[in-house]
């Protein structure tokens, strides 16, 4: 299904995902500018910090944060179209991720709002990542069954792959970096 000859609702969509309804998917385009579009959003947030470290004189630390961000931002894109080709589902990869890209953006939003009101308030964290992770995971699934029309087994590998695979891009680099300077420290 392309774009054009339907009027199609973001904001619909997300809700009626979000509800578990994959009627929400149609809401979505399958184009790669409407990939761009999806991660429009879910750049702005990254850029604000790293121009906020860079203007507080932390070139370094900016540069980090945006390549750290970059990776984050990337990888679950990048993960499930392997997949998505391994199983033989590319045309249907463009509306899923645009789909996932634009509920991230919308969970995001409310999970900084809860990280601000439970800032300060010992033991208010746990509660707050860990029902927002589980949904998260839990409709991460729905978009890849529904999405990429798979089956539910396929779409927990799926979901575990993404997650193992951003946890180890993402810490990865981080290791191997402090233990080169553990070793060159010590030699």
């Amino acid at each position: 299904m392309t774009d054009w000859g339907r009027r199609r609702s973001i904001f619909r969509g997300i809700l009626r995902l979000a509800q578990f309804d994959s009627q929400g998917l149609l809401e979505f385009g399958d184009t790669p500018q409407a990939f761009l579009n999806s991660l429009a959003p879910l750049l702005a947030f990254p850029l604000v910090g790293g121009a906020r470290t860079l203007l507080a004189g932390s070139p370094r630390q900016a540069a980090v944060n945006m390549l750290g961000s970059l990776i984050a931002l990337l990888a679950p894109p990048v993960l499930s179209h392997l997949f998505a080709m391994l199983w033989h589902r590319e045309k249907l990869w463009l509306r899923y991720i645009v789909a996932f890209n634009w509920c991230e953006v919308a969970l995001f939003v409310p999970l900084l709002i809860l990280w601000l009101i439970a800032a300060g308030r010992p033991g208010a964290y746990g509660l707050v990542w860990t029902v927002p992770a589980i949904y998260w995971a839990i409709l991460n699934g729905f978009l890849a069954k529904r999405g990429l029309r798979i089956s539910l087994l396929r779409a927990i590998i799926l979901v575990i792959a993404v997650y193992i695979g951003f946890y180890v891009l993402m810490v990865l680099p981080t290791a191997l970096l402090a233990s080169l300077h553990y070793v060159t420290r010590g030699v």
